[in-house]
């Protein structure tokens, strides 16, 4: 296939970079082919208009993953963190006391979010979810539950016999504030069906995206790269998560992170490479013209390329994730801490800010002086997927009863 010149490549990005729109064709020729760092500044050009007056600054959140089973009857090939229901040696699930004191701990250490993450047990209906997250709402008013997917919710409706109109309507009532992008992974048919075939397929996940934003539940995208995917098809990813933008405005931000693998039965056969990933996050900062916000990902691409991401048109570092056994099942090494962030932040030449999940700032560390000296805030504090069953046990601040 014949390759675009640069010049018309360059005014393409000089077009996006002043806020005109890009079509598919276009972006997928400037993935490929436009320049890294001209695409890099285009998107960084992009974010700053966007953030004219905070441009200077980049967020990041303290959350905890609570994995509340391993259980689940998608068996999806990149996964290396499910059992099979009829696997009793290995399949578990968490009860009450335990996810609650995890929520108790997440507060001590300064979280505000939880992400409920876990697999599609085939006995966990709505009234599972309503349970759960009324009880960490009575208990944990101030966590924000930012949680689940297009997928758990067409289970957990399948489970109870009710619409997903309905599933989202008591999730909500019962706690859930958004949804996490869960179960995105890729949207069209092709790579989807490969990796996850017995999920929904990428129109149905969109199509309850959209009742959920309708309903007032907003949502994160994501998109998982390396699975096999083509380039076109990481575009076609995008194109669909635009439209849907289009119509509804509930996508709060998108978010690309890179399979791991380990443990999976797709074994590595294919990954993403650090300059695949951020010329995604850049190509996302120009087609997603719709979508506020963008987040580099350190858990899976590392401290550097995270650091990274940030002049590529990422405004976002993600999070201190206290707790993380999903990517760390298939492999994903990288672990940080609340002072290494800051920095990492501060020395890409911007200023530190703590968010909540819609991105309002909670501190701005504006002042080196003024960080915050707790050295207890550290990711993956008790993630089970890590040897020896937690990273640091001598921070486990409530004991299991």
């Amino acid at each position: 296939m014949p390759r675009p010149p640069q010049y018309r490549l360059q005014s393409v990005l000089d077009r996006a970079a002043e806020g005109g729109r890009i079509t598919p064709e276009e972006a997928l020729d400037l993935y490929r082919d436009a320049p890294l760092h001209a695409l890099g500044a285009a998107a960084d050009a992009v974010r700053r208009r966007l953030y004219a007056g905070t441009e200077h600054i980049a967020t990041y959140i303290i959350e905890r993953n609570i994995n509340y089973t391993n259980v689940c009857v998608t068996a999806c090939k990149f996964c290396a963190f499910y059992a099979a229901p009829k696997d009793k040696a290995n399949g578990w699930t968490r009860d009450l006391d335990d996810i609650l004191r995890r929520c108790a701990e997440t507060v001590e250490l300064g979280g505000t979010q939880i992400m409920f993450q876990g697999g599609h047990h085939p006995d966990y209906g709505v009234e599972y979810y309503e349970k759960h997250f009324a009880a960490i709402k009575a208990a944990y008013p101030q966590l924000v539950i930012h949680s689940l997917g297009a997928s758990e919710v067409e289970h957990m409706a399948r489970i109870s016999k009710v619409t997903v109109e309905e599933a989202i309507t008591r999730i909500h009532a019962a706690g859930l504030d958004s949804f996490a992008g869960a179960g995105a992974e890729l949207l069209p048919a092709r790579p989807r069906k490969a990796i996850a075939p017995l999920k929904e397929s990428g129109e149905r996940w969109l199509e309850i995206m959209e009742i959920a934003h309708g309903l007032g539940v907003e949502s994160t995208s994501t998109m998982l790269m390396g699975t096999g995917e083509t380039n076109a098809e990481r575009i076609e990813h995008l194109r669909m998560i635009r439209d849907v933008q289009d119509r509804t405005g509930g996508f709060r931000a998108f978010i690309p992170y890179t399979y791991q693998p380990e443990n999976n039965h797709l074994k590595g056969q294919t990954q993403a490479t650090q300059f695949e990933y951020l010329r995604m996050i850049a190509i996302a900062r120009l087609f997603l013209d719709n979508v506020r916000h963008i987040q580099g990902s350190w858990l899976t691409t590392g401290k550097e390329i995270g650091q990274l991401s940030l002049h590529y048109g990422a405004d976002d570092l993600g999070s201190i994730m206290l707790e993380e056994n999903v990517v760390s099942s298939a492999g994903a090494k990288h672990r940080s801490n609340l002072l290494e962030l800051i920095q990492l932040i501060r020395s890409a030449g911007r200023v530190p800010a703590q968010r909540v999940t819609t991105y309002e700032h909670v501190v701005v560390h504006d002042d080196p002086a003024n960080d915050p000296v707790d050295d207890r805030v550290v990711s993956h504090v008790s993630s089970t997927a890590i040897a020896g069953g937690t990273a640091h046990p001598e921070l486990k601040l409530i004991a299991a009863t």
